[in-house]
């Protein structure tokens, strides 16, 4: 946090260190002038910490931004592709034609983390996950009902998200 104190460990640099540590001139670090040098060296490296993790929480915010767009948008797009009607709810026979081929429903489903959307790929579960998610009870999933599960999904890949990031910090 402060070079001249790592310039100490440098012969070539040693007497330029000790002449700005020196404040006073008189030849000699005293104690005074020690105890600054540390807490210039202890404020400096608070104050890198302090800009790394701002940086780090930038990233981050970001990188959630980024996601939470990108996620919301393949399940729009996820949604649109079961409702070959275009009628707005999602009808069992939509849902399961849809599983049975759009690799790009099927992908968005394994990986969206709401283990009720994800049991819409099994035809055991499926009935269980449809009673589940048509909370209307109108034997259709419309828009609301599907967004209240996306968002549960949301939320869970955010934490994962959030793991994995924590699990990196630590990793470097």
């Amino acid at each position: 946090g402060n070079k001249n104190l790592q310039y100490l460990l440098v012969p070539a640099r040693l007497e330029a260190a000790l002449n700005v540590l020196d404040t006073d001139r008189d030849g000699e670090i005293s104690g005074p002038e020690w105890e600054e040098a540390i807490e210039m060296a202890l404020a400096n490296k608070l104050e890198a910490r302090a800009a790394k993790r701002a940086v780090e929480a930038k990233a981050a915010r970001k990188e959630i931004e980024e996601f939470t767009g990108e996620f919301l948008n393949a399940a729009r797009q996820a949604f649109q592709l079961i409702d070959v009607d275009e009628s707005g709810t999602l009808t069992k026979t939509e849902i399961v034609e849809a599983v049975k081929s759009n690799e790009k429903v099927i992908t968005f489903l394994k990986n969206c983390g709401e283990e009720n959307l994800q049991f819409l790929l099994f035809p055991s579960r499926l009935q269980k996950a449809l009673e589940i998610l048509d909370t209307s009870k109108d034997g259709e999933v419309d828009v609301v009902e599907w967004e209240e599960a996306i968002n549960r999904g949301l939320a869970k890949r955010l934490e994962q998200l959030a793991d994995e990031r924590e699990r990196r910090e630590r990793a470097a």
